[in-house]
């Protein structure tokens, strides 16, 4: 699944390597790898294939879910993918509260009391996916876990999410993904440490 996943990914351009030509992420950070997950909504093939896989990843680690939420907007149509094939409600959260109406912050199904898996398209340090989850706990959801496409495998991710107790899974990572380039050869080995050493910089901030 994590080798299938990075094809896709690669296939469609969804991720882009590139050490020699950097990209400014919206953060302002400068970075050899960019990921655009939207991407994968716009190919058909690609996106039942990332829906199959978000399934098998669900029924696996949380057979037990009642509802999927996903992420404000990225993991949004992830969600909606997944819990048509599971035959599940649906929700999604807000990055905050609505200015107006209910001010509601969860958007579709009610979570009260029910087992939730979260929804989202990439995992970086892990705070904006921990901050939804923490959303649904206070409208008093059991959160299973967190589901994403892609994670840089920046170790504070896993501290954090270990200090909030809740796992999370994801269908590739940024290693299996470097492997896969360096089968194809479309990076070398020095472009792969440039990418490497730019994983643990990130990691140190």
């Amino acid at each position: 699944m994590e080798t299938r996943t990075a094809e896709i990914l690669l296939d469609i351009n969804a991720v882009a390597l590139s050490p020699e030509a950097p990209f400014t992420w919206s953060s302002g950070i400068i970075s050899p790898i960019y990921c655009d997950n939207r991407k994968i909504i716009g190919d058909v093939p690609a996106r039942q294939e990332i829906a199959e896989a978000f399934v098998d990843v669900v029924k696996s680690e949380a057979p037990d879910a009642e509802v999927i939420a996903g992420t404000s907007t990225a993991g949004i149509p992830h969600a909606a993918f997944i819990s048509e094939r599971l035959g599940l409600p649906m929700c999604y959260v807000r990055g905050s509260k609505k200015k107006h109406g209910k001010g509601n912050q969860i958007e579709g199904a009610e979570v009260e009391g029910k087992k939730v898996v979260l929804i989202e398209d990439l995992i970086s340090t892990g705070g904006s996916s921990l901050e939804a989850a923490e959303a649904l706990k206070e409208n008093g959801a059991e959160v299973l876990a967190v589901v994403a496409i892609f994670t840089y495998g920046i170790p504070r991710a896993d501290e954090a999410f270990k200090e909030a107790g809740l796992t999370y899974h994801t269908l590739s990572t940024l290693d299996v993904l470097i492997d896969v380039s360096m089968d194809r050869g479309a990076i070398d080995e020095n472009q792969k440490e440039t990418i490497l050493q730019f994983r643990q910089k990130l990691s140190q901030k």
